[in-house]
């Protein structure tokens, strides 16, 4: 049973948890289970642990408490680090948390790690020529709703106005996105495409608008990342999948809600984590 006496903390104030008084509270559960936390890392105000960092002062252990765009970032920085990442739900979705914990929350998982009831592993994630995603990757027009998210976290009501109107223009203006190796769903493309790496393979999901209706649905589903609760077909599992733009277009595509920008035909495979992480849950 792996044991830890203490850990570094990344923490991100942007993120749906972050409150100071909650992250006093997470400090002090670790505390309470004979683990200290030596560091807070404040991302982006603090730069991301590395490696050598962590080796430097003898940390076997960084927790990560954030939303999922953040643990990509910092996973991203631990490649080939001998120590293991604790990804806690601190964010909005915490997809990459409820794979290693399932419904656990931080005091168990926490309790958990502690008694040595926690086990390494490394993770299913999805690969493409812009990075790794670990939660999921959405890919296609449909991704300009992402301003309108972050404008409404920023409450900023002129932004969100029109970047809604340009999400929706984009949206609903003819340009798809397609499986093409393998062919699976329309030819016709869809405006969004979710890509869902698992321990099976890559799922893979068409969303669509047909109507005002769905395009309202659509439209609000992903503003609070609830993209499983918009209008959708299952195309299947794949190792791996070419997804071209109908246009000839870059495709636009959300690495764990971080943008980024692709060729018009790129290839997204299955690939695995490049530290270990440690999980609490089977699942």
């Amino acid at each position: 049973m792996e044991r830890f006496a203490k850990a570094w903390l990344v923490a991100n104030e942007a993120s749906g948890s972050n409150s100071p008084t909650a992250l006093d509270d997470l400090r002090g559960c670790f505390a309470d289970h004979g683990i200290e936390v030596a560091r807070t890392i404040c991302f982006p105000e603090d730069d991301l642990p590395t490696p050598a960092g962590l080796d430097k002062d003898g940390i076997d252990l960084l927790a990560i408490y954030t939303g999922d765009g953040t643990v990509n970032a910092a996973l991203n920085e631990l490649t080939g680090w001998s120590g293991a990442a604790l990804v806690l739900p601190g964010g909005t979705m915490n997809l990459l948390s409820q794979r290693l914990h399932g419904a656990f929350d931080n005091p168990a998982i926490i309790g958990l790690v502690a008694s040595g009831g926690a086990r390494r592993r490394r993770v299913a994630a999805l690969r493409c020529d812009a990075g790794f995603a670990y939660a999921d990757c959405l890919i296609g027009p449909g991704t300009q709703w992402a301003d309108v998210r972050e404008a409404m976290r920023e409450l900023n009501v002129i932004d969100m106005a029109s970047s809604a109107a340009e999400a929706f223009s984009q949206s609903t203006g003819g340009v798809t996105v397609r499986a093409d190796r393998p062919e699976l769903g329309s030819r016709q493309g869809y405006p969004l495409l979710e890509i869902t790496p698992g321990e099976h393979g890559l799922r893979l999901n068409a969303y669509h608008a047909q109507s005002l209706g769905e395009m309202a649905q659509q439209g609000w589903a992903l503003l609070r990342r609830r993209f499983r609760e918009g209008p959708h077909e299952r195309l299947g599992m794949v190792d791996e999948v070419t997804i071209a733009s109908s246009d000839g277009a870059p495709l636009d595509v959300l690495l764990d809600g971080e943008p980024a920008t692709l060729d018009p035909r790129d290839r997204f495979s299955l690939a695995t984590s490049e530290c270990d992480l440690l999980a609490t849950h089977h699942g």
